[in-house]
């Protein structure tokens, strides 16, 4: 079991590591399952725009990620299965290399569907954006119950709102009383 703490500082770690052009310990570039990792900048005039970001929030890891994307990709049938298969690969450089880093394993399943949204600027730009939220297992330190409203305010706060209940004159208050 990990904290909530080295599991954090283990992401923080691969995502610092998983800049556009990295290079791994063999001296290539660094595979993070992204579309623009097999292109060589030479070879090609268009670069391949795309990249992934990863949040944590609470004992759910938030991977998303962003290209752009022709109208041809769009009219595929696979479209999105091709970003399912996008992300399935970033999680598993993301597994890889919190292993490399850390020495342990980020075990995590998915919570929920796939978001994909699909934006454009003109005919010509066009952008994917996809979600997928992941539950961590093995955390320690996390409360999974969830509070109500009543135990997220503290008591001075609880105080203060108890104020307004009670119908005290205040002592500077000159106003004559309302008939109603």
């Amino acid at each position: 079991m990990a904290t909530v703490e080295e599991i954090a500082r283990g992401i923080s770690q691969v995502m610092a590591d998983a800049y556009d052009g990295a290079i791994d310990d063999d001296g290539g570039t660094l595979e993070t399952g992204l579309k623009r990792d097999g292109f060589d900048v030479k070879l090609i005039d268009k670069r391949v725009n795309d990249g992934f970001g990863l949040s944590l929030n609470g004992n759910i890891l938030i991977l998303n990620y962003e290209g752009e994307v022709s109208v041809k990709e769009l009219k595929d049938k696979n479209f999105e299965s091709d970003v399912g298969q996008t992300l399935a690969d970033v999680l598993k450089f993301v597994k890889k290399h919190y292993k490399k880093v850390t020495g342990n394993t980020l075990k995590c399943k998915p919570a929920g569907e796939m978001n994909v949204s699909v934006q454009s600027t003109s005919r010509v730009h066009t952008w994917v954006e996809a979600q997928q939220r992941y539950e961590v297992q093995g955390m320690e330190g996390i409360d999974m119950r969830n509070p109500s409203g009543e135990e997220l305010c503290d008591q001075s706060i609880r105080d203060w709102l108890a104020l307004g209940t009670k119908s005290k004159k205040a002592q500077n208050d000159t106003r004559k009383k309302e008939k109603v």
